[in-house]
């Protein structure tokens, strides 16, 4: 993969993953499915699909790779995007694979992730967080259409 781009925040991660929605021309026939760690991924997950709301996709999301676990996350008004009961089938268009999978200590491997989405004829993109997948050499096994890695440094604490 070649570096593109380096931008800052999270306009920075949002705009990008909008903009290659949009370059997949996604409508409301098409699914959005994210696989990521429950609690920690999942607010991400509900930023960046509150992102493409207006692009009509359907939004999964699905804890670890449990399939049978995905939920439906859709937009509530002057609130966000919430989960709202069980997707009819899985079918993506995009899988995003969130990083927080390639964490040590997560019961996931790429292998496993390359498994789960190898069943779909979909594109794939990566959001993680301080190069998590390379670390990890997520990469060497994943073929990522997109990876959108942000940085969260330094962390600045004040207090009285």
């Amino acid at each position: 993969m070649e570096k593109v781009e380096s931008l800052r925040g999270v306009p920075g991660m949002l705009r990008p993953f909008k903009e290659f929605i949009k370059s997949l021309e996604l409508n409301e026939k098409d699914q959005i499915v994210f696989y990521g760690c429950p609690g920690t991924c999942t607010p991400f997950v509900e930023l960046l699909g509150y992102a493409v709301r207006d692009l009509g996709c359907k939004i999964i999301f699905v804890p670890l790779l449990d399939e049978k676990k995905a939920v439906t996350l859709e937009n509530k008004e002057n609130v966000g995007l919430q989960a709202n009961g069980e997707p009819e089938k899985i079918d993506p268009s995009l899988v995003v694979i969130m990083g927080g999978l390639a964490m040590p200590n997560v019961p996931v491997s790429a292998d496993d992730v390359k498994k789960t989405i190898g069943k779909y004829n979909s594109k794939a993109a990566g959001i993680c967080f301080m190069s998590m997948f390379e670390k990890e050499k997520w990469t060497d096994i994943l073929n990522f259409d997109l990876i959108i890695d942000a940085k969260i440094d330094p962390v600045d604490i004040w207090k009285n």
